[in-house]
């Protein structure tokens, strides 16, 4: 079996990691000139990991990214820092830089398997099309290329893109901060997120409501969170300080405007975001399409012959469609509540969100995280 792989960002890198070990051909596809990490830190829970184990890179990202850290108190709060919620577990969340997951899935990819600078223009079914005018034929084409995916674009019903009417700027402190708490603190239209790393640096974000096209970046942008933030509770300030400003990344975020009503056309499959992009309030993006890649690699690796991959592909849609667009739908209302800008609504939400025991925090996170690898 061939398979060709468009994208080589963490769902696109995983999938050709559980494939190469199973002796399939994969061939890598970036766009980019270089393949490197997009953004900063990343929480990996437990239904990451148990995907990561079935790809078999499981011990070695629990490795880089060390114990989970365990804080006196997590949740979220009001900037003052009083609490609004409580959270009774930590589900074994680990914050990871995205810089050494990278590092780990291109070890385990042989370099020859993927080809930078090679932009995909045109998809056929078992085929694509190079802006060089070069075409590669495989068994099973996978679009891993993200929320403006050309795989989506060109082979399925594409949706577009809604901007959500906030933006995040993201980045790892430089050096360790003591951390008691960690969580997320929400404002008017304004949210600050904490997570430690075990080696005691912190990777944090800013949310901010903003109009579409909006792109800070830079010095100017780290003054602007500076600005917003930088009077909130403790650490936040102590946090800021110590971040580079050349290391703070800003993104709009974006979602898919509307659900797909497949993840399979032919022989075109569709993981991560290029299937279901979503806001990041419940942090499984990168979780999921990790999920993603280890269900189709699975699947895939047990089919013995060619005809028996339309079966093998309309099962992937089946695990998968319904779960990630359930999620897509959860992290899009939370953002809605989250962001509030309004003070009214602010102030509801800050009241509704005292009544609820941190028991069922704790179960709504249980749900989304409860996955286990599909058996063959």
């Amino acid at each position: 079996m061939r398979v060709i792989v468009v994208g080589a960002g963490i769902g696109g890198l995983a999938i050709a990691v559980g494939l190469r070990q199973a002796g399939v051909d994969v061939q890598l596809l970036e766009r980019a000139d270089r393949v490197r990490a997009h953004g900063s830190g990343l929480s990996l829970f437990g239904n990451g990991f148990r995907a990561l184990d079935a790809l078999g890179i499981g011990d070695q990202v629990r490795a880089a990214a060390g114990p989970a850290v365990v804080v006196h108190r997590s949740g979220t709060r009001r900037p003052d820092g009083s609490w609004l919620t409580r959270m009774a577990s930590t589900h074994d969340v680990r914050v990871i830089d995205r810089a050494d997951l990278y590092r780990i899935l291109l070890a385990a990819v042989p370099a020859g398997s993927i080809r930078t600078g090679a932009r995909v223009v045109e998809v056929g079914d078992t085929s694509v099309v190079l802006d060089t005018g070069e075409r590669r034929s495989a068994d099973v084409i996978v679009g891993a290329d993200g929320l403006r995916s050309a795989v989506r674009t060109n082979a399925f019903d594409d949706p577009g893109v809604r901007d959500c009417g906030y933006g995040a700027w993201r980045a790892v402190t430089t050096g360790s901060v003591a951390l008691d708490d960690a969580g997320e603190t929400v404002g008017l239209g304004a949210r600050f997120g904490i997570a430690p790393l075990a080696d005691g640096r912190v990777y944090w974000f800013a949310c901010v409501s903003t109009p579409p096209g909006s792109n800070p970046a830079g010095d100017a942008g780290m003054e602007e969170v500076r600005r917003g933030f930088g009077h909130w509770h403790p650490p936040i300030e102590e946090i800021l300080d110590a971040t580079d400003p050349a290391s703070v990344s800003y993104l709009p975020i974006e979602e898919l405007a509307a659900p797909l009503a497949s993840f399979v056309s032919g022989r075109r499959v569709l993981i991560g975001d290029a299937a279901h992009a979503m806001t990041p309030n419940l942090g499984q993006g990168a979780n999921l399409a990790i999920e993603d890649a280890a269900t189709l690699a699975t699947l895939l690796v047990a089919a013995k012959h060619g005809d028996e991959l339309p079966a093998v592909l309309a099962r992937y849609d089946a695990l998968r469609r319904r779960r990630t667009q359930r999620i897509a739908r959860q992290a899009k209302a939370l953002g809605v509540v989250m962001q509030a800008s309004h003070p009214v609504t602010a102030t509801l939400r800050d009241l509704a969100m005292r009544s609820v025991p941190a028991r069922v925090v704790d179960s709504r996170l249980r749900a989304v995280t409860s996955w286990s690898p599909p058996t063959p």
